[in-house]
């Protein structure tokens, strides 16, 4: 008997699915992929339990007639390829005819659509890929496709979804792009009864950035224009010598499709190369447009990744389209070494203190709670022989001698005194003078509903403000005005996990991380001791908060196979 086999129709619809919809965020971007195709003017999209239970995406598109609308549902059925050579130049964002079909095999479907041409409308409902009704039905010019119970019939795929907040925020990220792409397109998200984006249609990215981050962060960004031939680049970036500590707002588009792509991203850091404060990543938002013909986006189950014919070109387009941007603006802005005399002013309510127990100037992060008292007797920790590349210390002990990534090991000595004052409520606050006003992306109002008592707990006090900005009136004391928003709004950026201890812990590791002394930054003899003297005083000191190693240890018998020196 032959082994090989024809699988099932049924089946074979669900393993196909599998590789289009992994998640409700995949069936938000496909639906309203279609919308935008359909040349929407207007794009609502409702969800419930992170889209498990509902993803709702209606349009007012141009619609389908009848035949178009039972047809859509059969796979590889779509408008927007006629023939081989349409491959070769793809001006779509969906192009495959995969999309509804694949929705369909794992989901309960109803869509209701008109094209407006004096015909009823049509509603087709469809259940695990088998049609079960096609109707007349009273609707305006548009779409309307309500995809309900994902992965109701793939049970052992269902339960792998995350929790409604994770997949909430994968959805949000994704329609956060979406809107950056298409400005003249008016978006409003909802889940539930709760508003996570409204943002109606703008003339540009200028205002669309401004709809979605506020303010300050348009401020933080130039404009970005460049044509060579028949490529051009467009797009704001950061002006320097500000810029984010992450890589969250770098984000490209090709041919007005959202991608990932390392020619892009490695583009962007060597046109600021240099120009940056230490540790800083460029803020980006840049669309490139090319020949359809010279990339294809046909590489990527979900059509996330391009790859480019000419992929020097890109690269070279882009650095130079971003170096003519920034020139003559500043350079990297001088950082003043700390002094050991001098470690500058107190910050918030507790007065200054000098190294060991210090903090730092405006603008700079502060290292440690200024002690209660004098530093417990520890057992004896290494001797302190010096900095390294102004980033590590390098100390010799019995043992052989130790070299220690200072900003993870002050990060490591940071989180458990902050995880220490968290169980007795006593992480120190400072009241705000006048409220720290934060406007969140929609991924971060996500975070803040299912992370808020994580925030508070870390010395954050939240208020509403209406609409996606929040007040701050309380933050932790180590930080300044300033240091302290950018810490909330990393903290948010950062959070995620799928319970509370764990968001718990994620919170308190990134106020630890913004405030660690930083890769770079001179210290001086005592606060390299103190910080010694701290790590080895704890129980835990091989990893930091976030998994880095903190040190490590070249022994004895290694320095003198490698000199060649019998031991003594």
């Amino acid at each position: 008997m032959s082994a090989i086999r024809r699988l099932p129709p049924e089946l074979a619809r669900k393993i196909a699915a599998g590789e289009v919809i992994e998640r409700p965020a995949s069936v938000v971007k496909e639906l309203v992929e279609n919308a935008l195709d359909a040349g929407a003017g207007e794009i609502r999209v409702e969800l419930l339990d992170g889209g498990k239970a509902l993803v709702l995406v209606q349009d007012d598109g141009r619609g389908m007639d009848r035949e178009d609308a039972t047809l859509a549902f059969e796979r590889h059925a779509t408008s927007k390829l006629a023939r081989e050579e349409d491959l070769d130049r793809i001006a779509t964002l969906g192009f495959r005819g995969e999309a509804l079909a694949s929705i369909a095999a794992v989901a309960r479907v109803a869509l209701r659509t008109s094209d407006a041409g004096g015909r009823p409308g049509t509603a087709v409902e469809v259940e695990a890929g088998e049609l079960k009704a096609v109707a007349d039905a009273a609707f305006p010019r548009g779409t309307r496709v309500e995809v309900r119970d994902l992965f109701f019939n793939l049970p052992a795929r269902r339960k792998f979804l995350r929790s409604a907040a994770s997949e909430l925020t994968a959805a949000a990220k994704l329609l956060t792009l979406v809107a950056l792409g298409h400005p003249a397109v008016r978006f409003h998200v909802v889940h539930g009864t709760r508003v996570i984006l409204s943002a109606p249609a703008v003339a540009g990215l200028r205002e669309r950035v401004f709809q979605i981050f506020g303010k300050d962060a348009l401020d933080r960004l130039c404009d970005v224009a460049c044509a060579e031939g028949g490529y051009r680049l467009g797009g704001l970036a950061s002006k320097p010598p500000t810029g984010r500590p992450d890589r969250t707002r770098q984000h490209f588009f090709v041919n007005g499709r959202p991608v990932q792509d390392r020619t892009l991203q490695a583009a962007l850091q060597q046109a600021y190369r240099g120009l940056l404060e230490r540790d800083a990543r460029p803020e980006a938002f840049l669309f490139l447009t090319v020949p359809y013909e010279d990339v294809d986006v046909n590489v990527h189950p979900a059509k996330s990744e391009v790859r480019f014919r000419d992929s020097q070109r890109v690269f070279g387009l882009v650095v130079r389209g971003l170096e003519s941007s920034l020139r003559g603006g500043p350079r990297v802005k001088e950082i003043a070494p700390v002094s050991a005399a001098a470690p500058g002013p107190g910050r918030g309510t507790g007065p200054a203190t000098a190294a060991p127990g210090f903090r730092v100037e405006e603008g700079r992060p502060a290292p440690l709670f200024d002690p209660a008292g004098p530093a417990p007797a520890f057992p004896a920790a290494p001797r302190v022989l010096g900095q390294y590349l102004s980033a590590y210390i390098v100390a010799a002990g019995d043992e052989g001698v130790y070299v220690i990534d200072q900003h993870n090991a002050h990060e490591r000595i940071l989180f458990d005194r902050f995880a220490e004052a968290r169980t007795r409520d006593r992480i120190p606050r400072t009241a705000a003078l006048l409220p720290l006003l934060a406007d969140l992306t929609p991924a971060q109002v996500v975070r803040l509903e299912t992370g808020r008592a994580a925030l508070e707990e870390a010395g954050f006090r939240i208020e509403e403000m209406g609409g996606r900005t929040v007040a701050l009136k309380e933050y932790p004391d180590l930080f300044g005005p300033e240091a302290a928003r950018e810490a909330f709004l990393a903290a948010l950026d950062d959070m995620g996990g799928e319970d509370k201890g764990e968001r718990r812990d994620r919170v308190l590791a990134t106020l630890a991380c913004k405030s660690a002394v930083k890769a770079g930054e001179p210290l001086p003899r005592e606060k390299m001791e103190f910080l010694v003297t701290e790590l080895f005083g704890l129980e835990d000191r091989a990893l930091c908060p976030h998994g880095r190693p903190i040190m490590i240890l070249m022994e004895r018998g290694q320095v003198e196979k490698g000199l060649k020196r019998q031991p003594v």
